[in-house]
């Protein structure tokens, strides 16, 4: 008969499992052994990864594979693995760099013995290659994450195929972290900006005007939590004056967005925040056009109430806040950025439980009601648009040197301004914001670096001091998208009429300089609202992007100079983004992926811009974020 084995106490034996989880089912549990033809112990109080031997640092001189190398393999292979002692030699040996990272650049030997699980740590497998150490690191901090102190961790893991990896990763990890709510819970994580160059860390919050429930509620999480010492200002009932904007350049805050109603659990109601995602983890407010990108994601992973409750705060900028802000920041009050919202919602509405289609159709309604406002208001309304040839530009309001910008970012420029009052360029900036010296060369800039920010393209010379000025390809497509998402909606899903709820000025259709100069305005209220008008004003944009952007001998788009009334031959990739909207004709779809596609493709996909556009480099010139490569 077999002698007992007395296994230790407590042990959790490795059976079959699934590798490609998310971390949380993966590591859920307490600390796994394996089960071995001969169990030992003596690793249990103690296990020591093993380091493969190095001769005179000469690790490139070791062979593929050594005799320490377990053999055969029946089965998955797995690595018995003390977690933090990992961690130190993973970063001892190979985070040459020292940013906790395994990257390319490191110069480590890229190869590390890992004990296997079937020997109990005493046979080793070496692991090799950027990709899998990275990967090891990485899970090795989400082990210790789950307060793991040893781990059973499959080969699988480390050689999972990198998209499949990187995908599994956002969904179950990704954007859980990249999750905030602006309520009493979320406020303390939320207020913290980076870019807060006044030396006031405490938190100060704006609530809009016209939120009386949402100002008390805020002013109750400061009594509730003191030691927060949460400042809490209610906005004028029009937040986004230049002049008033400029004064909060000393005391930013966070803005205020939706929030749900819900029980208190003692009989009453409070307010609760609708979660958002950030685009990174530095980021703590909800931004513009990220948003939509990001939505999309969110909707393949199937986070449709995610989605949909950002579309929710955007409705909720362009109610209190009058656009869709470039972010929920108050030095962003004067700035949108590119328009996606009528796409974003309609994704999502296809999405939507179809269970309440009437609830689907008062959400969707609500959504389209804001686009609505949002172009009527700011993007063919001054100063956006060019009244003469009907094209809209980024071309935000804004007064003195943005203050979200690094404090020496725009020293380069101010120092000629500096030297010629023969002050310092400290000094020159405060009164050149007080309005005590008058520059307009400066003014001109700072609009064009305003417009650039708006424009998301920050930064690029195709943008260089002019980008107020140009109707954009990328933005009439983009409006292009409105005018016929907005019909078709308004056909198909409310039946040819829609009534607006909100007051506000519509523009004029068809524009014109005589039209603009008029002040009296059609009131929004003053008819519904049918689906042949936005048809009318997209096929009219489609006019006037094929007289003003396309280039027939080039066979391109390029963006106009309303200015200077002639095409910027910066060829660009959004010359493509007709395509995508739909206002290209079949003729023009067709020169472009024949004739022009050439020029931006490159090994891995296609380039922002060509090298001839973007010019040479150097260190006075230096390259930008949207230029080639």
């Amino acid at each position: 008969m077999a002698p007992t084995l007395n296994h230790p106490s407590g042990v959790t034996f490795v059976e079959e499992r699934p590798t490609n989880v998310d971390a949380a089912t993966y590591y859920a549990g307490g600390d796994s052994y394996t089960r071995s033809r001969t169990y030992s112990t003596s690793h249990i109080h103690g296990y020591k990864p093993k380091k493969a031997p190095a001769f005179e640092e000469d690790w490139h001189l070791r062979p593929r594979r050594l005799s320490h190398d377990e053999k055969s393999v029946t089965g998955p292979r797995r690595f018995l693995i003390d977690v933090e002692e990992t961690i130190r030699v993973v970063l001892e040996q190979e985070d040459t760099d020292g940013d906790f990272q395994i990257s390319v650049t490191d110069a480590g030997p890229k190869m590390m013995a890992l004990g296997t699980a079937t020997s109990n740590g005493f046979k080793t497998f070496d692991i090799r290659g950027t990709y899998m150490l990275s990967n090891l690191l990485q899970e090795l901090a989400l082990a210790r994450d789950h307060n793991r102190k040893r781990i059973v961790l499959d080969e699988a893991r480390l050689t999972e195929n990198p998209v499949d990896r990187l995908s599994r990763m956002i969904k179950h990890s990704f954007w859980h972290s990249l999750t905030r709510r602006i309520d009493g819970d979320g406020l303390e994580i939320i207020t913290a900006d980076p870019k807060n160059r006044t030396g006031r860390v405490n938190p100060r919050i704006y609530v809009p005007h016209g939120e009386p429930v949402m100002a008390e509620y805020y002013r109750k999480v400061a009594r509730e939590k003191p030691h927060m010492k949460l400042d809490v200002q209610v906005l004028p009932e029009k937040p986004d004056d230049p002049s008033f904007v400029k004064s909060l350049n000393s005391k930013p805050g966070i803005l205020a967005l939706a929030m749900n109603e819900i029980d208190d659990g003692k009989g009453g109601k409070t307010l609760k925040g609708i979660p958002f995602i950030v685009p990174g983890a530095r980021f703590n407010e909800l931004y513009n056009w990220d948003s939509y990108f990001i939505a999309l994601g969110l909707l393949v992973d199937g986070q449709v109430a995610m989605a949909k409750g950002m579309v929710d705060h955007f409705i909720f900028e362009i109610k209190h806040y009058g656009k869709i802000l470039n972010g929920s920041r108050s030095y962003y009050l004067c700035r949108t950025q590119p328009p996606f919202l009528t796409d974003m919602a309609l994704q999502i509405y296809n999405q939507l439980d179809r269970s309440d289609m009437e609830a689907n159709r008062q959400w969707l309604k609500r959504a389209i009601q804001a686009a609505i406002k949002e172009y009527h208001t700011v993007w063919v309304a001054e100063p956006r648009i060019d009244p003469k040839t009907g094209l809209s530009r980024y071309r935000p309001d804004g007064l003195g040197i943005p203050p979200e910008t690094e404090a020496t970012h725009f020293t380069q420029i101010l120092e000629p301004f500096a030297h010629k009052h023969g002050i310092s360029v400290l000094e020159f900036s405060e009164k050149y914001n007080d309005g005590i010296i008058k520059e307009p060369k400066l003014d001109e800039y700072f609009l064009h670096d305003r417009a650039v920010r708006e424009s998301g393209h920050d930064t690029t010379y195709r943008f260089e001091k002019r980008c107020a000025n140009l109707g954009t390809i990328d933005l009439q497509s983009l409006l292009y998208k409105y005018e016929v998402d907005i019909g078709t909606a308004i056909r198909e899903v409310f039946d040819d009429e829609l009534e607006l709820e909100e007051e506000f000025d519509l523009a004029p259709f068809p524009p014109s300089v005589e039209a603009y100069a008029n002040s009296r305005r059609e009131s929004s209220k003053s008819r519904v609202q049918r689906s042949d008008e936005w048809f009318d004003r997209a096929d009219f944009r489609k006019g006037i992007i094929d007289k003003y952007l396309w280039n027939e001998q080039k066979n391109l788009f390029f963006d106009y100079d309303t200015v200077k009334e002639k095409q910027i031959l910066y060829e660009s990739v959004t010359s493509f983004w007709p395509l995508w909207a739909g206002c290209a004709s079949e003729e023009q779809c067709w020169k472009l992926v024949t004739q022009s596609l050439r020029k931006f493709e490159v090994l891995g996909g296609v380039v922002s811009g060509t090298e001839e556009s973007r010019g040479k480099i150097s260190l006075e010139r230096p390259n930008r974020q949207w230029d080639y490569p």
